[in-house]
């Protein structure tokens, strides 16, 4: 009710709300309510229905007070809907000068923009009455306004904002001015929270009106990225989405990685992996995970073992995506390989660029990998093929020391005891046994997992190493051929027939001579386990390893036992550190009876 001496006139119905009033004041002002009351003053009718006011009757409120000339308290969360409300009563200038809607406009200009907050506040409650929004300009006068401010120098910025993600050194009482009164310098980044309460097509609206303004640096466009992400999705922080329903967050991801700069270092490599792995919960577009495999590859030498380790699809046996890890070390590598061609008078010409990484960032990419196929050997159902595929992938890479492709083949090897001979020499085959470290081969020596072959391998590098240290001047003598070369066949040989391997390292095990290296193995274990009670460092273990090998006569013996056995089967029938020989499962009896102390 209007409180006023003159009766009502007309009753205003809108949703369950009855309005008794005058029509003087509201026909003065309204357009559409004089066309209603026309139609009702035909029927005789003194009610008015509107069903469909935006705001309902809340709003209508606002409008009818103005109507009636009363003060009105517009505010940032009611500004907007109270437009729609005048726009659908048609309170324009034409009715009459003066009119809600000029007000509402000059209200929204002169006072919502300027205001941070006011215009971020207007901007979400847009959201309820979008197709309003767009048709009225209001949401893009907001982001307009919005962007520039977050655009602004930080030396103009005199409102208030939130920013709780670090602690200021002020905020600990560190920070003085000459006056002894506390400072608080305002960050490039203090406009970074605030927009985080928008939602996902609003804040896609803001930050790419913040991007084509060109001010702000990719690093704070990236900043604000990553503090959207972890605010708006649940368990992003630890790589996962909390969630019965994933599927609502689809968007979200797919449009954050939309948004991100192009330009390198813009956001961490921890943080994009984060984006992958929430890409692959969701679901995501194969354009969205493309575009994260491509920059995480550029920055690859930034993360950490715990970011490579990407969950595989509930549908697979294995525990981790490794193609997904293989794929980004490509794109990785690919920095390196890129060459252009350019055309010239009908004339292709190559021009190669030289390669953009360093060796650096290569030997800490190879590091990681190491210690990612260390991790990954833990699960029983990986396929060796899957483990070789990923290692070979990162052989161009040269690294001063294989212990760490030698950790990760052991643990392959002790989780996987049932893969075949053949199959051990083609994992074993990854490492360079010249280049394990003294314990790595003081490790490998005792190691009953590895092919034999290795073991000698590792023998006798130690030995050459040992030679080596006491001879100045003189160079390393190289493995010879029958070791050396495990899948080189006898090119003096003008016969073809096949050779079993396996049966050809049978028949040398089966000598005098390989006894004799088992026997001192067996002694050099046993007093290893005497010197670790006597506590003796691993220097002096190794010292009493090249000692026992001093001898030359087995390793001779060896050789030329295999030499003969080659001459005599007509072709190079050393161990195939790849070979796919299926007789290469059987194994031999003196194999087995080897003990691992590791």
């Amino acid at each position: 009710y209007v409180a006023s001496e003159l009766a009502t006139d007309i009753a205003v119905t809108v949703g369950d709300v009855k309005f008794y009033l005058h029509k003087f004041p509201l026909l003065s002002k309204s357009a559409c309510l004089q066309k209603l009351v026309a139609s009702g003053n035909e029927q005789n009718c003194d009610e008015v229905q509107i069903s469909d006011i935006p705001g309902g009757s809340v709003v209508f409120e606002i409008c009818a007070k103005f109507c009636y000339g009363m003060t009105v308290n517009l505010n940032a969360y009611n500004v907007f809907a109270t437009r729609c409300a005048a726009e659908y009563l048609g309170m324009y200038e034409t009715i009459e000068k003066g009119n809600l809607i000029y007000k509402i406009d000059i209200f929204l200009n002169s006072s919502i923009v300027h205001s941070w907050k006011d215009s971020i506040i207007v901007l979400q409650t847009t959201k309820s009455l979008s197709p309003l929004s767009d048709e009225l300009k209001v949401s893009g006068l907001c982001v307009d306004a919005i962007a520039t401010n977050a655009c602004i120098d930080v030396s103009k910025v005199d409102w208030s904002y939130t920013y709780n993600r670090k602690k200021l050194p002020e905020e600990n009482g560190n920070d003085l001015n000459f006056n002894g009164v506390k400072s608080r310098p305002v960050p490039k980044d203090w406009w970074v929270e605030d927009l985080c309460e928008l939602e996902i097509d609003l804040y896609k609206c803001v930050i790419m009106s913040i991007k084509t303004k060109g001010i702000q640096s990719h690093e704070v466009i990236g900043e604000a990225l990553k503090a959207y992400s972890y605010r708006r999705l649940p368990g992003f922080s630890k790589g996962v989405i909390h969630s019965r329903d994933v599927g609502k967050y689809r968007s979200t991801v797919d449009t954050i990685v939309w948004l991100l700069p192009a330009e390198k270092g813009s956001v961490s490599c921890s943080f994009l992996f984060k984006l992958l792995k929430a890409a692959i919960i969701v679901d995501s577009g194969e354009m969205a995970r493309e575009q994260l495999v491509r920059q995480i590859g550029q920055q690859l030498e930034e993360a950490s073992l715990n970011d490579l380790l990407i969950r595989a699809a509930e549908r697979e046996d294995i525990m981790y995506d490794v193609d997904m890890v293989k794929k980004i070390v490509n794109k990785f590598l690919m920095q390196d390989r890129n060459a252009e061609y350019e055309s010239e008078e009908n004339e292709v010409q190559e021009i190669q660029r030289s390669g953009i990484l360093t060796d650096a960032s290569k030997l800490i990419v190879a590091k990681l990998i190491d210690a990612y196929l260390a991790e990954i050997a833990k699960d029983p159902n990986l396929p060796l093929s899957k483990f070789v595929d990923l290692a070979e992938t990162v052989s161009c890479i040269s690294r001063p020391t294989h212990n760490g492709l030698y950790r990760a083949i052991d643990m392959y090897l002790k989780e996987h005891p049932w893969i075949s001979k053949s199959e051990r020499k083609r994992i074993c085959k990854l490492m360079d046994c010249k280049k394990l470290s003294a314990d790595a081969c003081m490790h490998a020596v005792q190691n009953e997992r590895l092919p034999l072959r290795v073991v000698i391998q590792v023998l006798f590098f130690e030995q050459l190493r040992g030679a080596a240290a006491t001879s100045s001047g003189t160079s390393t003598p190289d493995l010879p051929k029958s070791l050396k070369n495990p899948n080189g066949g006898s090119h003096g040989s003008s016969r073809s027939a096949p050779t079993n391997p396996e049966e050809d390292w049978d028949s040398v095990s089966a000598t005098e001579e390989l006894k004799a290296l088992k026997t001192e193995l067996a002694a050099l274990r046993l007093r290893n386990r005497g010197d670790n009670r006597n506590n003796v460092d691993n220097a002096a273990a190794i010292s009493k390893m090249k000692g026992l090998m001093k001898s030359k006569r087995i390793f001779t013996k060896i050789w030329s036992s295999k030499a003969a056995i080659g001459e005599n089967s007509g072709s190079d029938s050393s161990e195939s550190l790849g070979s796919a020989n299926p007789e290469e499962a059987k194994s031999t009896p003196s194999r087995n009876r080897r003990h691992s102390v590791s």
